[in-house]
């Protein structure tokens, strides 16, 4: 791979936080940067330098939008994998490659390649079509987790059976299940919940410290770092993150989440194939921050060391939480708004990142 110099092009498919934040990361470190979204005006085009509105099955315009990038990167998981597929054809690389994008756009598939390489995952029944759903709970039990295989994130598309929703939950899910493609998750009973984020070039990986994470409604609320972990379960996430971003020859930052099991075991949840939420963090906390490690990856560069310094705890802002800033916060709290110009509940608006203490250094 010849590393790009400054003042290239890197193209972002999808006009979101995550894409904003790219660009802006791309922007300090000297690139322009081409936003391709369906959507006019979207966060991440009103920080960049180029803007392309259409939708992402527009063969002439991603023709377009190829020719004027030297590479091209993505900010979330649903682009559609023949949309990366055009534009590697055209001769322009999309970094990470369309192995990524397609691996986790389908759970079934998810679970099944880090089952393969060696990253358990919680226990899953994947449903054929048409297959009643009291066939795979007659697997796992009532209490479990109906997933849809695709387009899934933030909580979306999944509904937990047991527990006090009861048979109304349970006619939703026979209704989802009979509507699309779904597979159904045994519950894990588990202790708290970590991510690996990574970053990987063509020469290596460097796997930023797992973070703990906590969700409200299925939408990741809270990070705290350092994760409350055993030392051998930090190693055993980062080592899975490591594996993970190898097998699928992954050029960019993933991250992996994980299950805490009681007893020390990790299992996957699934992974995300781009910068995330849960790595927000990063920037304040480690000497390089996942999106200047990313903008690294794609363009060629060397990756740079990512040594936590500050721990940390890391806060989303969503819906009409955004309200409170600037007055709702202490001096010293980072920031970081979205730019979207409306709140809905439960929608990401902003992050803040509060440093604790300083990482003790051994003399």
């Amino acid at each position: 791979m010849v590393p790009l110099s400054t003042g290239a092009t890197i193209g972002i498919l999808g006009g979101g936080q995550l894409g904003r934040l790219l660009a802006i990361e791309a922007a300090r470190l000297g690139f322009d940067v081409h936003i391709y979204c369906p959507e006019a005006a979207s966060p991440a085009a009103r920080v960049a330098a180029f803007e392309t509105v259409a939708a992402y099955n527009d063969v002439i315009a991603l023709s377009h939008f190829a020719d004027a990038c030297d590479v091209v990167t993505y900010e979330f998981e649903n682009v559609p994998a023949k949309t990366v597929t055009l534009i590697e054809a055209s001769g322009t690389p999309v970094r990470p490659g369309a192995k990524s994008l397609d691996m986790s756009q389908d759970r079934a598939r998810e679970k099944a390649f880090l089952n393969e390489i060696g990253i358990p995952t919680v226990d899953y029944y994947v449903l054929d079509e048409g297959e009643a759903l009291d066939t795979a709970l007659a697997k796992f039990g009532s209490h479990a987790i109906l997933k849809t295989r695709r387009d899934g994130y933030d909580g979306k598309g999944q509904i937990m059976l047991g527990g006090a929703r009861g048979k109304a939950g349970l006619e939703e899910a026979r209704e989802l299940a009979g509507r699309v493609p779904c597979l159904l998750e045994a519950f894990a009973p588990f202790e708290r919940e970590i991510s690996a984020v990574v970053a990987r070039n063509a020469t290596g990986t460097i796997v930023f410290e797992p973070s703990e994470n906590a969700h409200q409604n299925g939408i990741l609320k809270h990070c705290h770092v350092p994760a409350r972990i055993a030392d051998d379960v930090r190693i055993a996430a980062i080592a899975a993150g490591q594996k993970l971003a190898d097998a699928l020859d992954h050029i960019g930052v993933l991250a992996l989440e994980f299950f805490v099991m009681p007893d020390g075991r990790l299992k996957a949840n699934e992974f995300a194939p781009r910068v995330h939420n849960s790595g927000h963090w990063t920037p304040e906390a480690c000497l390089t921050g996942q999106f200047e490690q990313h903008i690294r990856a794609v363009v060629g560069w060397p990756l740079a060391p990512v040594d936590r310094v500050f721990d940390i705890e890391m806060d989303n802002l969503l819906g009409d939480e955004i309200a409170a800033v600037p007055n709702g916060y202490e001096p010293g709290d980072k920031i970081v708004s979205y730019g979207k110009r409306s709140a809905r509940p439960g929608r990401k608006m902003a992050h803040i990142t509060r440093r604790i203490a300083p990482v003790h250094q051994e003399p």
